[in-house]
C-alpha cells in the first residue's frame, strides 16, 4: 500500500452516517472512498464493482446484516479487508463479525484518528480492536477457565497437540485450520520465522495470521493466545 491511496468502501443504512464517514475519510490523506453502500446487499455489489482495499461496514442493517455481509466479503472477495464499526459492543456482536472475518472491529464513538488508523492497519492485514471491544473479549476468555470453552466456542475436548492441521474441526471462535496450526506453534514457543519455516509460508502471511489469532481470541499478546489455546483444547496440557 506504499504510495497509493487505500480504497474503501461505506456500508451504512442510515445516510447521515454513511455521508458523513464518507466526507471525513475522503479528509484523510492516502484514503479514497470510491463507494457508499445502504446495506449488506448493497455493499456486495459495490465490492465486486470497486473492489476496495476495505470495508467500513454498520452491522444492523435491513436486509442482508453486516454479519452475513462480511461472511460473503470474506469468502467471495479476499482481498477486501472489512473493519466493523457499529454503535454495538455486545458479545454477540462482536464474536459473529470476528468469526464471520472482520479484521478491525470499532465502535461509533471512534475518533477520526482512530478510524483512519483503522483503515490504514486492516489494509496492511493488521487487526484493530477498540479498547472496549478488547475488554469484552479478554473479558470472555477469563470467564472460560475450568468451567469449560466460551459459549459458542464449538470446543468438542482435548486435543492431541500434534501435527499442524489435526483436529481442527469445530475450531472455537471461528479460527480457521491454518490459525490453529500458527497458535498451536505459538503455544509451541515458536517464533514467527520459526513458524514460517515450519509452515513454509513467508513472515508476513504468518504475522497476518497471528493477528487473525489475536482478533478472533482476544488475546492482547502471545501470552494470552496460548493461554486461550491450552483453555479450549487445542495442545495437550504441560506435564
Amino acid at each position: 500500500m506504499v504510495g497509493e491511496s487505500i480504497r474503501v468502501l461505506v456500508a451504512d443504512d442510515q445516510a447521515a452516517v454513511r455521508e458523513g464517514l464518507a466526507t471525513l475519510l475522503d479528509l484523510t490523506p492516502g484514503i479514497e472512498v470510491v463507494g457508499q453502500a445502504r446495506d449488506g446487499a448493497h455493499a456486495l455489489e459495490l465490492v465486486a464493482e470497486h473492489a476496495p482495499d476495505v470495508v467500513l461496514m454498520d452491522l444492523h442493517m435491513p436486509g442482508m446484516d453486516g454479519i452475513a455481509a462480511t461472511r460473503r466479503v470474506a469468502a467471495e472477495h479476499p482481498g477486501t479487508r472489512v473493519v466493523v464499526l457499529t454503535t454495538y459492543a455486545d458479545d454477540g456482536s462482536i464474536q459473529g463479525a470476528l468469526r464471520a472475518g472482520a479484521l478491525g472491529y470499532l465502535t461509533k464513538d471512534a475518533d477520526r484518528g482512530q478510524i483512519a488508523r483503522a483503515v490504514q492497519a486492516a489494509a496492511n492485514g493488521q487487526s484493530v480492536l477498540d479498547e472496549a471491544v478488547q475488554r469484552k473479549l479478554i473479558a470472555a476468555l477469563g470467564g472460560a477457565g475450568a468451567d469449560g470453552p466460551m459459549p459458542g466456542s464449538g470446543a468438542t475436548g482435548p486435543g492431541s497437540g500434534g501435527a499442524p492441521g489435526a483436529g481442527t474441526v469445530g475450531a472455537p471462535n471461528g479460527l480457521t485450520a491454518r490459525e490453529v496450526d500458527v497458535l498451536r506453534l505459538i503455544a509451541a514457543g515458536k517464533s514467527n520465522p520459526e513458524i514460517a519455516r515450519e509452515l513454509f509460508v513467508s513472515e508476513a502471511t504468518v504475522k497476518t495470521h497471528v493477528n487473525h489469532v489475536f482478533a478472533k481470541t482476544g488475546a492482547r499478546d502471545r501470552a494470552q493466545a496460548v493461554r486461550f489455546a491450552y483453555q479450549h483444547g487445542l495442545v495437550a496440557e504441560r506435564n
